[in-house]
């Protein structure tokens, strides 16, 4: 049962701990979330009223920071200006703290992830079991300018050929430009307030995307994003989310993730904060709150591959437009569950990443797996690919004119389409496939 969530939970923390070095590890957000009940969990950040806030115009470096936001999270002792921008030319670029807190955000997984690396050969055969893989792997660092002075940059991190990961990539996208009436229009459907649907308004985006494909079919793929799309004198609007993909079926690792960040969203949830702060102590954590239902639901419908009748994987937690004026965000109406800060939100989630992920790859990389499973591995990745060329907004509209090998990044390295390829009834392979038809609350 799941009625020992909170020992899980905190085994979970525990491994985490024992195997990163407090540098490495971010903790922006979440630590609120990991807190025992004999310590009081921190007060959120109260809302600022609606005729007090005013929309950063500048998008530079001495934007104000938002509200109740805790200082930036590094990856290391040795990090600075200087080394997190080591190699990239910025094109003349500002960033805001936001933007530099994305930028930090890569720094330290592309680090963890080389860690973890590191970590395996030096267990060895137990767990980098295949003979192509001589040495850890590293991430290149291919950074490019948009074309125009001042319209942005981009950064693209990816490891290949790893012991643990086949491929993994953290891609960084920083762009700032004026509204096309066709954009504003669209933008205006959608019913963004405030945007002029003629165009001709100066707007920001900044995207910071993950995908891990691990060798072992045993370790689930992960995939995470967190973004925003801010008009000038208009608004911010904030995006993101994680979701794990597994080949084999895990229960324990679904039923870990979820309650990683349902958590989370208890911690963030503007309508049910003051029952969140009764359900930990009372001892009943397991129970979503009413943000955490919506964006697992938002995931569940997100990732869902119509012509297959097949969720990509377990899910996560998804979400999107989401600002800290009401009057701005189209995500919801005011019947649906809100975070209390929507920049806060975001930026939690994205420091949550390694501390979901993380321990379910230790528990499950050394399992041994033979040729059978890693055909059943290449055929589910298969299921991947379809879902991001035929569904994904993000990966259609970067392939309309974007930078393709960026945005291809996300796909795996081995693939396989076997015609009708169907799993024997009863086997571990037809129990994924009935969760992925019909997911589950975990």
């Amino acid at each position: 049962g799941w009625g020992d969530s909170s020992r899980r939970r905190a085994r979970a923390m525990a491994t985490t701990s024992a195997l990163s070095s407090p540098p490495t590890r971010v903790r922006a957000g979440v630590a609120a979330t990991r807190a025992t009940h004999a310590t009081p969990r921190p007060p959120l950040p109260a809302r600022t009223p609606r005729s007090a806030r005013r929309v950063s115009r500048g998008f530079r470096n001495d934007a104000p920071r938002a509200r109740g936001a805790p200082p930036l999270a590094v990856a290391s002792d040795a990090s600075s200006p200087t080394d997190l921008f080591d190699g990239i030319d910025t094109n003349g670029v500002e960033l805001d703290y936001f933007e530099t807190f994305v930028m930090e955000l890569q720094t330290n997984v592309v680090d963890a992830l080389e860690r973890i690396e590191k970590e395996a050969f030096e267990i060895g055969p137990e767990v980098v079991r295949d003979a192509n893989a001589k040495q850890p792997a590293v991430f290149c660092k291919d950074a490019y300018k948009r074309s125009g002075a001042g319209s942005g940059f981009g950064v693209t991190r990816v490891m290949e050929g790893g012991g643990v990961f086949e491929k993994a990539a953290a891609n960084v996208s920083v762009i700032r430009g004026t509204l096309s009436k066709e954009r504003a229009a669209a933008m205006t459907e959608r019913g963004r307030p405030g945007v002029d649907p003629n165009g001709g308004q100066t707007y920001s985006a900044v995207a910071l995307s993950l995908v891990f494909h691990p060798r072992s079919p045993m370790v689930p793929t992960f995939r995470a994003d967190i973004r925003r799309f801010a008009v000038d004198g208009v608004g911010s609007w904030y995006g993101g989310g994680a979701d794990l993909t597994p080949y084999y079926l895990f229960d324990e690792d679904a039923a870990e993730f979820h309650a990683h960040y349902r958590d989370l969203c208890r911690a963030h949830d503007k309508e049910n904060l003051a029952e969140a702060t009764e359900a930990s102590r009372s001892g009943s954590e397991s129970r979503s709150g009413p943000l955490h239902e919506r964006c697992k639901k938002w995931c569940d419908e997100y990732f869902y591959i119509p012509a297959r009748g097949e969720h990509r994987g377990v899910g996560g937690v998804f979400f999107d437009d989401m600002s800290d004026d009401d009057d701005n965000d189209v995500s919801s109406s005011p019947a649906e569950a809100h975070p209390v800060n929507a920049e806060s939100f975001t930026r939690a989630v994205g420091s949550g990443w390694l501390d979901s992920y993380e321990p379910i790859v230790k528990r499950r990389w050394s399992l041994p797996y033979d040729e059978k499973n890693e055909k059943w591995h290449h055929q589910r990745r298969g299921r991947y690919v379809e879902f991001n060329l035929l569904y994904d907004r993000g990966v259609r509209f970067g392939l309309d004119g974007g930078r393709v090998e960026s945005i291809m990044v996300s796909a795996p390295p081995r693939v396989r389409w076997d015609y009708d390829a169907t799993p024997k009834v009863g086997s571990e392979e037809a129990r994924l496939v009935e969760v992925l038809r019909n997911p589950k609350e975990w």
